[in-house]
């Protein structure tokens, strides 16, 4: 059994063991974190899955009333604590851009996450920070990946973004799984929210590289069940081949056109 709750609207999504309880989409939830109990909403009711999933953390239950109230002073403290960062980043004039704010009741600190262009000396900035919130303050400048993650936003297939959603890690995305994928070597067209390359291109990069260990290279020749012709295309995701017969073309499906395989066919499928 497995549930997935939400702690902002539209926000990253978290896969929970839901235990003996049975939250319905809606339901506020608590969800164990290193500070505590926090609630969240539960955008995936408890159902089975097929794959053996292990190790999920346990619903704590349904969030009561004290627990709502705490959430709710801790959001406004953590609006209370965006609205001072940027009114006194402007007064230190800093190039620095809030993107994330965190808050702690339990330690009283606050975490903020920020851009900017460069390294930015502000030992100036946390100590009036500390005395106008009254409280710890850790300022933290993460990269545009991960102000893609925290800001959230819609990806160019018109999707919520995979970082802020379901993708725990980043993993190393290069050109060349573009150029693999026989995809336009065009920033424009292969560069995420964030302005760096598409997480989502290492998505089927191996199905690609497998295809194409098996196919028949570019402008080979084969056999196909129209006639011999030339190589000249591939469609991966269906798994065909584009053949040149004469001056048709053809798509056939790669095992019809793969000489191992015809071979083994040939060898098996014999009456003699």
């Amino acid at each position: 059994m497995v549930m997935a709750v939400s702690f902002t609207r539209y926000g990253r999504l978290y896969y929970l063991d839901p235990g003996p309880h049975t939250p319905k989409v809606g339901d506020k939830v608590l969800v164990p974190t290193d500070a505590g109990p926090e609630v969240a909403e539960c955008v995936w009711a408890p159902q089975w899955v097929s794959d053996d999933i292990g190790g999920l953390p346990e619903c704590a239950g349904p969030a009561a009333d004290e627990h709502l109230a705490r959430d709710e002073a801790n959001r406004r403290r953590r609006a209370e604590g965006r609205s001072i960062a940027k009114r006194l980043i402007r007064k230190h004039d800093l190039p620095m851009k809030v993107i994330g704010v965190d808050y702690l009741d339990a330690e009283n600190i606050f975490k903020i996450y920020f851009t900017a262009p460069h390294r930015v000396d502000f030992r100036a900035l946390v100590r009036d920070l500390a005395r106008g919130i009254k409280a710890r303050v850790e300022l933290r400048q993460v990269g545009p990946r991960d102000e893609a993650r925290l800001q959230g936003g819609i990806g160019p297939c018109g999707r919520d973004l995979c970082c802020a959603t379901f993708l725990k890690d980043f993993e190393p995305v290069s050109v060349r799984m573009a150029k693999e994928q026989d995809l336009p070597v065009n920033p424009l067209r292969i560069a995420g929210a964030c302005g760096r390359l598409m997480c989502c291109l290492k998505y089927e990069h191996p199905l690609y590289m497998e295809f194409k260990e098996s196919a028949p290279r570019l402008g080979s020749r084969v056999s196909t069940p129209e006639g011999e012709g030339q190589v000249i295309g591939y469609n991966v995701p269906g798994d065909r081949v584009t053949v040149k017969v004469g001056s048709r073309r053809c798509s056939c499906p790669s095992a019809s056109v793969c000489s191992p395989r015809q071979q083994h066919e040939a060898h098996y499928n014999d009456p003699t």
